[in-house]
């Protein structure tokens, strides 16, 4: 997909890591590769949040490579919380829109253009990406895993009605700068619950989302941070959305 290259228009893309050593070489370079393929002016910026296993080592290596214009580290000392990582990535951003999504490589920077090329047919303030659109899909998960992330996504689409279909994933929005500002200083939850917490406020302040089909793939290396405590602290935050919008 080769978008207008007269677009001057700046993308921030923001990656949060925690133990990503293997994986942040292989997402960094896929989207070096897929944003200059589309001629888009871009940043990465690392959030790296005290990784022990030299994220941010290698995170170092990268922008020796590619240069401190194109790799942005900001990290931190310890694990934070991902909104408070995506306000502290915020703080240092120069693009005009944000992209934000994993850097476990189960998010893949090819639909990066296809969200921008949607943002642009009716300058919606929100494109998320979705698993649960004709198109999209989830590749590497066992049936347990499958059925706990529909059972969990249906639960929220019939006690909050987002008006989007997929609120569990987290390869899911690219924002205006503006939008993201208002929207992280509207939500009080952390970690998981703050990519859901975020729809639900978007549609409180009367944003406009879109959708575009993505295809969602496990993580081929390192652990996955979803845990049982993840999980409780997913339904607590989804009863507080649920009596409090």
């Amino acid at each position: 997909m080769n978008l207008k290259k007269n677009d001057d228009d700046k993308y921030s893309i923001l990656l949060p890591t925690y133990n990503e050593r293997e994986n942040l070489p292989i997402i960094v370079w896929l989207i070096i590769k897929y944003m200059r393929e589309s001629n888009l002016k871009f940043e990465i910026i690392i959030i790296d949040d005290g990784s022990p296993d030299g994220t941010l080592d290698a995170a170092k290596d990268l922008q020796k490579i590619f240069g401190d214009k194109t790799i942005v580290l900001r990290p931190r000392e310890k694990k934070l919380g991902l909104g408070t990582a995506y306000m502290h990535g915020l703080k240092h951003a120069t693009g005009e829109f944000i992209v934000i999504m994993d850097a476990d490589l189960s998010h893949h920077p090819k639909f990066i253009p296809e969200f921008i090329k949607k943002q642009k047919e009716s300058d919606y303030d929100i494109v998320s990406g979705t698993r649960y659109a004709r198109g999209g899909g989830v590749y590497g998960w066992d049936l347990k895993r499958k059925f706990i992330s529909r059972t969990a996504n249906y639960i929220v689409q019939v006690l909050l009605r987002p008006g989007a279909s997929d609120l569990t994933g987290s390869f899911r929005l690219l924002y205006k700068r503006d939008v993201l500002e208002k929207l992280i200083t509207s939500c009080t939850s952390k970690g998981y619950v703050f990519q859901m917490e975020m729809i639900v406020r978007a549609r409180q302040l009367s944003l406009t989302i879109a959708e575009v089909p993505i295809s969602f793939v496990d993580r081929m290396y390192g652990e996955s941070k979803l845990g049982s405590n993840e999980i409780i602290q997913y339904l607590k935050g989804l009863l507080y959305l649920f009596a409090t919008t």
